[in-house]
């Protein structure tokens, strides 16, 4: 390699946009916020080419669970109110909220953060959020993948996907074989619209030119859209463990009427009576903001109800004593019928 310091200029990786430096402070930052979701079972977590889990040994005959996701154009918002603390938390709960479906603990997540130039207080706000998150969820942090790539997002943009890994006893899947007609369907109330349908909420806030600062419902359009998904993991696996839950489906893109019939039997039913609940008020103001349908609504909105369980009906009472010693709002929604031909599998009433 020549010498000569008339020879062509030296270009580095930083000055070609990525700054290694910066992605260690980052790890250094992030590294407290993950030690807070350790638990048994973690051999190797950050820092290590792969994160070794060692299955629990309590179980028989253990079948792993794996779900993966993102949080859609929900980001955009957060770009646009530079509020990054707690899309980490959506980002968890639409992967563990996936994998409690049926009937598997959550055991460790990871995350993937790729932006075009890397801010370190930006990407700490994320991945503490993803932390926080873990830890309502009971898994572990166990590594993730950082990625600056200039070029390819917008300044103070970036894009975030996750995966987890949950376990449960093969004998104890929930899949939704065992549900019959006469069954009772409970709903567990989400925070917002979690984290679908924002691409359809972004465009209603254009055409009615809604500022995120306006006020609504005593807080702003940002309070309200950036609330995060509801992780719904700890008391539906207390509840699981202590009665037979036949069928769960949680409600994301596609609404109730396109992710409740993903668990039911194709001869049966789901009639959903719509005085059972009170949509939140964000849900009114998007149906009238796009003069959309009721049945627009259901698929593409949780309208207010981010879990769907269904058990016996003979279970049905201490089901509700057992979330509510768990802080968990519960809703009799209505129940499973047998369903004729051509009809749809959920109905409302």
């Amino acid at each position: 390699m020549s010498s000569n310091p008339d020879s062509k200029k030296i270009i580095s990786y930083k000055d070609a946009g990525v700054d290694i430096i910066a992605g260690d402070q980052l790890v250094e930052k992030i590294k407290p916020f993950a030690k807070k979701t350790m638990r048994n079972g973690v051999l190797a977590g950050l820092g290590g080419f792969g994160s070794m889990f060692e299955i629990p040994k309590n179980y028989k005959n253990p079948v792993l669970v794996s779900g993966t996701d993102g949080v859609g154009t929900k980001l955009k918002l957060a770009f646009e109110t530079n509020n990054h603390k707690t899309i980490g938390q959506d980002l968890v709960a639409m992967c563990v909220n996936d994998i409690l479906v049926q009937g598997a603990e959550p055991l460790f997540f990871l995350d993937y953060y790729a932006c075009g130039k890397l801010s370190v207080s930006q990407a700490t706000d994320v991945i503490k959020g993803i932390a926080d998150g873990c830890q309502i969820a009971g898994c572990a942090l166990v590594g993730g993948e950082t990625a600056e790539m200039p070029g390819m997002y917008n300044e103070g943009e970036y894009d975030l996907a996750g995966f987890s890994v949950g376990i449960v006893e093969k004998q104890n899947i929930i899949d939704g074989s065992k549900v019959k007609s006469g069954d009772t369907v409970i709903g567990l109330p989400s925070s917002g619209p979690h984290s679908n349908g924002y691409s359809l909420i972004r465009r209603l806030l254009k055409e009615t030119k809604t500022n995120l600062n306006d006020s609504f419902d005593d807080k702003t359009f940002a309070d309200v859209l950036l609330a995060p998904t509801k992780i719904y993991v700890k008391p539906l696996l207390n509840l699981i463990k202590k009665l037979e839950v036949k069928a769960l489906a949680h409600i994301t893109g596609g609404g109730l009427t396109e992710n409740i019939p993903r668990v039911l039997p194709p001869h049966l039913a789901v009639e959903i009576n719509l005085s059972s609940w009170q949509k939140p008020n964000i849900f009114s103001w998007l149906q009238t903001a796009g003069n959309l349908t009721d049945q627009e609504m259901f698929k593409t909105f949780n309208c207010g109800i981010g879990m769907i369980l269904i058990l016996s009906q003979e279970n049905k009472v201490q089901a509700f004593e057992i979330l509510k010693l768990m802080d968990q709002e519960s809703i009799e929604l209505g129940m499973v019928s047998q369903r004729e031909k051509d009809d749809p599998q959920v109905k409302f009433y």
